[in-house]
């Protein structure tokens, strides 16, 4: 591997750069020097929504926000401790929210050790048991930018239903309920129908830009996390966003656009073990969906560790993340990366935001809009009401009913073998699991072991939550991606109340939405249906590490 990690380090308010430098050299000609020249420092930390262009104008005006929420958001302080003294009996914190409006808040309660349940799914299994874990002492907060979002209504619904069963009045369980969203949503008139605490949001804030907003700083508050701490470690560097030197987000973004238009475009992103767990969930969602449009993007690919299959390659720009170093360490927690970022989380979420704008604009790309995002969501709603298509296994075999390309493989290794044939040499494989995160948590297994079979880039996601972050790179991005899907039998489904429709259902048209879109690109897929989740994952990770052999 290249020793960009010798081109030394840009530092500023505790967070650190390593390697950028070097990035920045290996081009032909120096991204970061035409940044500069551009004013982009000095326009961004200005807010200035021209720096992606005429056609991204409109939507980058009303969502630049981001970049000194944090300073407004030091107004929910006393908000958020009131809401805290108030609700001290409720001591079980479930967030019902997906993609920009979980991650965050999940990176932060993670890292600062404050438990707290995140619920985006829509697996009927995976819902049930969070309706039954201590449903008395539980406050749900209920975060939605739209107000809109089917999951989060459908979590919403059955959570208040709930309450309702165990005996709660209507006003007992709005008690229960702390809703997050933007002024005027529809959501916003519904929790003060249900009497629910409601804080409202920086409207000036895209979903996956708003760690620093209400989004990610009420769950957290409530789980115990004292989030001024973040806010202050965000202010320390926001003074140093809008200079031309010593400014590792620039550095960062720089290096990202850099990287991604001479040959590496896909970032693998791996925790160095220094203190901050998750980031890279969160990061994975904001690069993606920022940038994966057009046909242009840069991929990211979550690695487990550092000695974890995936981790580098031709193509592959690896970046290893945590907190700050002691003086003289060596940045990469045990591979040697391209890129490190090291510093405090609150500044991390900063410094990530502004580095994906930055990259931006050195693709040539709108940052902040997610036009493919939708038609998933369209998918899912047709089959809602027309019913899901009528579709037969290729074959089955032990616990997996297989569905692939007609007089293709005959068996689980071999339909995967043929997955992997498919990719192409610029291409990559995204696992998607329409699972329970937590009973059927060794489906995240596969991707490393997919990744050490196909010697490419290899992503993997719970369905439906990356539909709200890679799903908008699966669509819009380049298509060179291969799927593969795994569903899985529900033998005990659950209503959404007054819906009609079942959370099983839901996952189900969601799952058969995502398909349609992928396949009406001519990407291929290959979906493994589990009759049985427990033996059926068994027989997958025995099939796939056969193949990694």
């Amino acid at each position: 591997m290249t020793d960009f990690l010798d081109g030394g380090v840009e530092a500023a308010a505790g967070l650190a750069v390593y390697g950028a430098e070097a990035i920045d050299k290996s081009a032909p000609a120096s991204t970061r020097e035409a940044l500069v020249a551009d004013g982009v420092p000095a326009q961004l930390a200005g807010k200035d929504p021209t720096l992606w262009g005429p056609e991204a104008e409109a939507e980058a005006r009303i969502r630049l926000g981001w970049v000194d929420t944090h300073r407004r958001s030091r107004e929910l302080l006393p908000q958020l401790a009131e809401l805290r003294a108030e609700l001290g009996d409720l001591d079980h914190v479930v967030l019902a929210g997906m993609g920009g409006s979980s991650l965050a808040p999940e990176v932060i309660t993670r890292t600062l050790g404050r438990p707290m349940t995140v619920l985006d799914t829509t697996d009927p299994g995976q819902v049930r048991a969070a309706l039954g874990d201590r449903l008395e002492r539980t406050v749900v907060v209920v975060a939605s930018k739209s107000g809109s979002t089917v999951e989060t209504d459908s979590h919403r619904r059955a959570y208040w239903q709930a309450f309702l069963d165990a005996g709660m009045t209507e006003a007992e369980a709005g008690r229960h309920f702390v809703i997050v969203t933007d002024p005027g949503s529809p959501l916003e008139e519904t929790a003060r129908q249900m009497g629910a605490f409601v804080v409202l949001a920086d409207p000036e804030v895209g979903g996956r830009y708003s760690a620093l907003t209400a989004f990610g700083l009420v769950p957290s508050a409530l789980a115990g996390v004292e989030v001024g701490y973040l806010l202050d470690e965000a202010d320390a560097l926001a003074e140093s966003l809008g200079r031309d030197a010593d400014n590792p987000a620039l550095a960062l973004g720089a290096a990202l656009g850099t990287a991604a238009t001479t040959g590496r475009d896909k970032v693998a992103l791996i925790s160095d073990g220094t203190g901050i767990d998750g980031l890279g969930d969160w990061a994975e969602q904001l690069i993606a969906e920022s940038t994966g449009k057009g046909g242009l993007g840069i991929l990211p690919v979550v690695v487990e560790s550092p000695e974890s299959p995936g981790a580098t390659g031709d193509d592959v720009l690896t970046v290893t993340y945590g907190g700050s170093q002691a003086p003289n360490a060596v940045p990469g927690g045990g591979v040697r990366p391209h890129l490190a970022v090291n510093g405090p989380l609150g500044a991390q979420f900063l410094a990530w935001e502004y580095a994906t704008a930055v990259a931006g604009r050195v693709l040539g790309i709108d940052p902040f809009n997610q036009p493919n995002v939708t038609e998933s969501k369209e998918n899912t709603a047709r089959l809602l009401e027309s019913g899901l298509p009528a579709e037969k296994p290729a074959f089955a075999e032990g616990a997996i009913e297989v569905y692939g390309p007609a007089g293709g493989p005959g068996t689980v290794a071999e339909a995967v073998r043929w997955l992997i044939g498919s990719v192409i040499d610029e291409g990559y494989i995204a696992i998607m699991a329409y699972l329970d995160r937590a009973a059927d948590a060794d489906a995240a297994q596969l991707r490393p072991l997919v990744a050490e079979a196909a010697r490419r880039p290899v992503t993997f996601g719970w369905g439906p939550r990356f539909l709200h972050s890679t799903g908008q790179y699966h669509k819009g991005g380049p298509q060179v991606g291969s799927f593969l899907q795994i569903t899985g039998a529900v033998n005990e489904d659950l209503p959404v109340p007054g819906r009609p429709y079942t959370f099983g259902e839901l996952q189900a048209a969601q799952a058969a939405g995502d398909r349609q879109a992928l396949a009406a690109r001519e990407r291929p897929v290959l979906r493994l249906h589990l009759t049985d989740r427990v033996a059926g994952l068994a027989q997958l990770v025995a099939a796939i590490r056969g193949l990694a052999g």
